[in-house]
């Protein structure tokens, strides 16, 4: 019997259909177990009949899988009790994609959109004792190719790695299909769990509790109740507070049989509201919601967040903004962009969600964007997004191309959106709709128009249908069941390529890798709103060991260029690399320095974004994390491995963070808080050398102003520093609050590839106690990104890494480690940026030889070019 599960809500009797079944190739003999929740590339994968799709090159040896037609079965056995029920329903939370279902032979139901549930009355298809759920899934790929040949219109779906585009035509996750940072594995299976739902006089389908009003004495609420009835008379409805913290509230309702909705209005006294991370308590109250007849009914639980939260996008006198206000109040958003952490999204466990949310939570983030080119995430997700107070920028699932507009298709994306914004508008840490990720200014900037030949009928024809998708049935579906909540169509609102881009809206710059510009441009280049911009960098070498050979460590092997899906990706981390490191001296040293790359330059940007507040107010890396082990913009890699760059987001979205920077001639001092009051702070100043010698120090009072960024500190630059050897000496700042360092801060007076780096002589002590271990480390030099690892523990994890350490000073570290005491002291190794020359050189005319001249922008660089040549 396929019941694994059995959980009772009063006289309603859910079942989980998540045992006992089996698959096969549809037009195959041999039946295998089969694993649901599940994909057709994991059961093959536990059955040995495919190899690890993720090891070396075995991505295109099972793109095979793709092309087929499978079948899964299992027996569902409706013992006497199960038969005494008058309704019996089958809840398919998600089937990937096109799903035939048959009960004992019957054809049930047709899908068609991975991205919707389907409910199914199943009573009349049933008979006591053992039946037959058969589910017969469709090759995506040949489903839709039949539409892709025919269509006249050719779609500019470039990611899709095959010549022939169906990924348009399917409503699938787009990612499935391949991506400049994923591999194409087109997936089949039952993605999400099968409930049997056993029910007499009435049921719950879905519950929303509306907040209708908030101040901080009362919250006024509604609880919306979707209901099926089975009956012609009046029921009791309830709604009560677990935890006794509103009063319960009674009322009577009468029910006619079918679907209807219900509503129950009711009060809580002296809320607390739920805030941002970092901004204060993310409080859930409990919500039980009930429908009560005489002898059962069912129920609901539901956890909500009282806060107010507004998307303040309109002109202003610096052009048009793009912010959150929470509670009144705004917010500066720092996060990342979120793609699915797994092409096989079975995979993706509560263990593994809630990783995620504790990395973003630790790396003082506030917002997550899920991008519109994966999946609306699991309830799961948005759950831990609601307890660790991490807001959710929610695209709709379209990204770079266009789409058809035909009926069918139109009806699809019309289900989709009305399911997905009735599921997650539950949610207080849901904080607005996106309709599609770039195709508004693909359209407008990438040049599609000559590239594929449109007519004008055609272009009038694509135009036409993107105004359908996103400007009617996506919006209409957020005003009808979500209608406090944010919409806009397309994100990015504005373009890169012209200065009053930045002044409008949100921005995706990618002046910065794609047009090759360097690190310095991301201080000049600030809009409004960035949500989308970064740069790449590979997996450390623990990770690498996990998909290639000794034989492929090589950045232009086979293997490694199949696990970096960007046509110009190596060659753009070389062209930067050489621009501002000095070459490392082998393949490990390559990956460690090519994440030190990433990391400083997203540093330089975040902290540009926050130093603009409030002009700019917001910023969004590309991207958080990986859906395989790759080369890619990611700050964690598939296995959940911090790199260089989360240690230094970490650094960098801290609530109050101390920025240094030289602009014209001046070094000014920022310090920028998230913090809703005021404080009175410390700011410490100390000039020295990479011995520790110190040529001149200070310290001051200063004032930190509450959610603002404000220069603390400015002089000329040639009053201290002007007169050193740049290249040797360092300039310490730091900003103490209640006599704690608040944020620490390095300026480098010269680029890092021409700083004068000698091996540092660095101290450990490791000790174990009883979270895991701690080290304790110190050094007689500068010693410049020291990077700790455990080469044997795939494991292990660092709270801190890649850092700078100054002589004369001590740091204590704690981490993770599956390894005994003795095993951390043998195994550790230590590197700094000076062990990853390939030459050690300590003469200053050499490095000034490799340094680029300093330059205020990208148009006086270019000025200067021209007329050097």
């Amino acid at each position: 019997m396929a019941a694994a599960q059995t959980a009772w809500s009063q006289s309603v009797k859910v079942i989980e259909l998540n045992q006992g079944w089996k698959f096969k190739q549809a037009d195959g003999n041999q039946w295998l177990p089969a694993t649901v929740p599940g994909t057709v590339h994991t059961d093959l994968l536990a059955n040995k009949v495919i190899n690890a799709p993720f090891y070396r090159n075995n991505e295109k040896e099972v793109q095979w899988i793709e092309t087929k037609d499978w079948v899964y079965e299992t027996t569902v056995n409706i013992d006497d009790e199960l038969n005494t029920y008058n309704n019996i329903d089958l809840q398919f939370d998600g089937l990937d994609t096109y799903a035939d279902i048959f009960i004992n032979d019957s054809l049930a139901l047709k899908t068609n959109n991975m991205f919707i549930g389907y409910q199914l009355h199943v009573k009349d298809f049933l008979k006591p004792g053992e039946n037959k759920l058969k589910i017969y899934f469709h090759s995506p790929v040949n489903t839709a190719l039949p539409q892709a040949n025919a269509s006249a219109i050719k779609y500019p779906a470039d990611n899709e790695q095959s010549q022939i585009k169906t990924s348009v035509f399917t409503r699938k996750a787009p990612y499935h299909y391949g991506w400049d940072w994923g591999p194409r594995f087109v997936t089949s299976g039952i993605w999400k769990p099968i409930k049997l739902i056993a029910w007499n006089k009435v049921r719950i389908i879905d519950t929303y509790v509306q907040q209708l009003y908030l101040s901080n004495s009362q919250a006024s609420l509604e609880a919306d109740l979707e209901l099926e009835s089975a009956i012609d008379k009046t029921v009791q409805l309830k709604v009560s507070s677990p935890d006794n913290e509103f009063v319960p509230v009674y009322m009577d309702q009468y029910l006619t049989p079918g679907r209807q909705n219900v509503h129950v209005t009711f009060k809580i006294e002296n809320p607390k509201r739920w805030w941002p991370n970092g901004l204060g308590e993310q409080k859930l109250y409990k919500v039980n919601l009930e429908v009560l007849t005489e002898d059962g009914g069912d129920s609901k639980l539901q956890k909500i967040g009282l806060r107010s939260l507004q998307v303040v996008n309109e002109p202003d006198s610096m052009g048009e903004s793009f912010y959150v206000k929470v509670n009144g109040a705004p917010v500066f958003m720092k996060g990342a962009n979120y793609i699915p952490s797994d092409s096989f999204l079975p995979r993706v466990t509560t263990d593994r969600l809630q990783k995620v949310f504790a990395d973003v939570k630790q790396s003082n983030m506030n917002m997550l964007r899920i991008w519109g080119g994966g999946v609306y995430e699991s309830d799961e997700f948005y759950n831990l997004a609601d307890e660790n107070g991490i807001l959710i920028w929610q695209d709709f699932m379209f990204a770079c191309t266009m789409y058809p507009s035909d009926s069918a298709f139109l009806a699809s994306v019309k289900a989709e959106a009305e399911y997905n914004v009735k599921r997650l508008r539950k949610h207080p840490s849901l904080a607005l709709w996106c309709g599609n990720n770039e195709i508004g200014v693909a359209w407008k900037n990438w040049g599609w128009q000559s590239t594929y030949k449109y007519s004008e009928k055609e272009q009038q024809e694509l135009v036409e249908g993107y105004k359908k998708v996103f400007d009617e049935v996506l919006p209409h579906a957020v005003e009808r069941f979500d209608i406090n909540r944010f919409y806009f169509p397309t994100s990015p609102i504005s373009n890169w390529g012209k200065a009053e881009d930045f002044k409008k809206g949100d921005n995706h710059f990618w002046g910065v890798w794609h047009a090759e510009l360097p690190f310095e441009e991301y201080n000049t280049h600030i809009p409004r709103f960035m949500s989308e911009y970064g740069f790449q960098s590979f997996p450390d070498m623990i990770t690498v060991k996990r998909f290639a050979k000794t034989e492929d460590f090589d950045i232009n092997s086979p293997v490694m260029k199949t696990h970096q899906k960007s046509y110009k990706g190596n060659g753009l981390i070389k062209v930067y690399m050489d621009r501002y490191y000095r070459q490392p001296k082998d393949f490990e040293s390559f990956l460690y320095v090519g994440q030190l790359l990433q990391a400083e330059g997203i540093k330089l940007a975040i902290e540009a974004h926050r130093r603009n507040m409030p002009y700019c107010m917001g910023t969004l890396y590309w991207q958080l994390n990986d859906c395989w082990p790759v080369a890619s913009w990611s700050s964690i890699d598939y296995y959940g491995r911090w790199k260089a760059l989360q240690y230094y987001a970490k650094e960098a979205f801290s609530p109050i963070l101390v920025d240094p920077e030289i602009e014209k001639e001046k070094l000014n001092i920022y310090a920028i808080s998230d913090l809703r009051e005021n404080k009175p702070a410390e700011l410490k100043l100390k000039l020295i050398d990479f011995k520790g010698n110190q040529v001149w120090a200070k310290s001051e009072n200063v004032h930190l102003a509450a959610n603002a960024s404000k220069v603390i500190y400015t002089e000329p630059l040639n009053a201290h520093i002007g007169t050193l050897n740049k290249t040797e000496h360092l300039l310490s700042i730091e900003l103490l609050v209640d006599g704690k360092i608040a944020s620490k801060n390095i300026l480098y007076l010269d680029t890092i590839k021409a700083i004068n780096l000698a091996k540092p002589t660095i101290t450990t002590e490791i000790t174990a106690y009883d979270k895991g271990f701690r080290i304790k480390l110190g050094t007689d030099i500068l010693a410049k990104n020291i990077y700790l690892q455990l080469p044997n523990d795939q494991s292990s994890a660092f709270a801190q890494n890649y850092f700078d350490l100054l002589p004369g000073e001590t740091v204590t570290i704690d981490f993770s480690s599956g390894l005994t005491l003795e095993q951390v002291k043998n195994n550790l190794k230590i590197m700094t940026l000076a062990d990853s020359y390939k030459t050690v050189e300590n003469n200053s005319t050499k490095a000034a030889e490799t340094k680029e001249p300093e330059k205020p922008g990208f148009l006086e660089r270019m000025k200067n070019k021209l007329k050097k040549n």
